[in-house]
């Protein structure tokens, strides 16, 4: 083929496109390979949510931190793409709001007492479709619709092979293939690292109905602003990547995020997608180790929180740059034994 790009991409996700933007701004002429169709990313609501995801999930102060210093990366990434990003904040109804209050509070994030619960102007938010839609479109990014098979390396060059025959040659490539199994021809070692990612299904229901005028959570349930109305999800289903919708989980769903948005409206198709996560809940993000070889996988549900920090963090570690502190907690390596312990074992 007549374009030879510096860079293959495989996978059309946020990660994926985050880190082909990334690498495209800098100069690198990206081609982005995918099947096409819904996605994980896609099939999100777009949540920046460092406040609600360490208030939910129990993080540390560390974890915390890190997720809040991947939101603040978001203002740049959005103007630098044209992105439209929405500060609208975010609102906790839980059991004790002011139990979560102190809670945020010693996590360093703002929050407040308001209506049922509390606020959070940390939150921020994207319409996810619309955002993919400009990422693929970032000058400098080539993309083809494609579902690789294989990959090969020989000699400073790789080669990914789709199943209809075509083929694709680049210095480099960076998988951000979400849950997918490894594609043939990739490095045992790096086949183990795909192979360490847990599939998660994941379900949200489209409602249609009057808007909310920001993100609305509770304990199963939360209710994004959308152009439909709102969305209303999401499942964390370990294990699973069965992507036919349940009508019953989109039954619940629309009933539960009715009730926070206090209105009517009725049920929209159902949108599913399969999240990838690490064994330790962060994403696998930089060299993997193999020449030329670099990972943007398993941000477990905060892909589009993490994707700038992420597409920073391939995009330093392609060039051989010294990358930003957080590399090292994301770095897939870190899950690699040092060759001593390998053969002390």
């Amino acid at each position: 083929m007549s374009f030879s790009p510096d860079v293959i991409v495989i996978g059309a996700g946020v990660l994926g496109l985050g880190s082909a933007a990334e690498l495209a701004a800098r100069g690198h002429a990206v081609l982005v390979l995918d099947p096409g169709g819904p996605n994980a990313s896609s099939a999100a609501a777009g949540m920046i949510a460092p406040a609600m995801e360490s208030l939910i999930d129990g993080l540390s102060p560390d974890h915390a931190a890190l997720l809040k210093r991947g939101r603040d990366l978001w203002p740049a990434f959005a103007s630098r793409h044209g992105l439209i990003l929405h500060l609208d904040g975010a609102e906790w109804r839980g059991e004790d709001p002011d139990v979560d209050i102190a809670r945020l509070h010693a996590l360093g994030f703002a929050a407040e007492r308001a209506g049922q619960g509390l606020f959070t102007p940390d939150d921020w938010r994207v319409e996810a479709r619309a955002a993919l839609e400009i990422l693929s479109s970032v000058p400098g990014v080539t993309r083809e619709t494609a579902r690789i098979e294989a990959l090969d390396r020989e000699g400073d060059t790789w080669t990914a092979t789709a199943d209809d025959g075509r083929r694709w040659t680049a210095p480099a490539v960076v998988l951000a293939t979400g849950a997918a199994e490894a594609i043939e021809g990739l490095p045992e070692a790096v086949s183990d690292l795909v192979g360490r990612i847990e599939p998660i299904r994941g379900q949200l229901t489209p409602v249609r109905c009057a808007t909310p005028g920001r993100v609305l959570r509770a304990p199963g349930i939360y209710a994004t602003p959308s152009a439909e109305g709102a969305l209303c999800g999401a499942t964390m289903e370990s294990g699973s990547r069965d992507l036919t919708p349940d009508l019953a989980t989109a039954s619940r769903q629309t009933r539960m995020g009715l009730g926070l948005t206090g209105g009517e409206g009725r049920a929209a198709a159902p949108r599913v997608g399969i999240r990838g996560a690490s064994p330790d809940g962060l994403p696998m993000a930089g060299p993997s180790g193999a020449p030329g070889l670099h990972l943007a996988l398993a941000p477990r549900r905060n892909g589009w929180l993490l994707a700038p920090m992420i597409g920073e963090i391939v995009a330093d570690g392609l060039e051989g740059r010294a990358s930003r502190a957080d590399a090292a907690a994301l770095s897939p390596l870190r899950f690699v034994s040092p060759p001593a312990a390998r053969s002390a074992g």
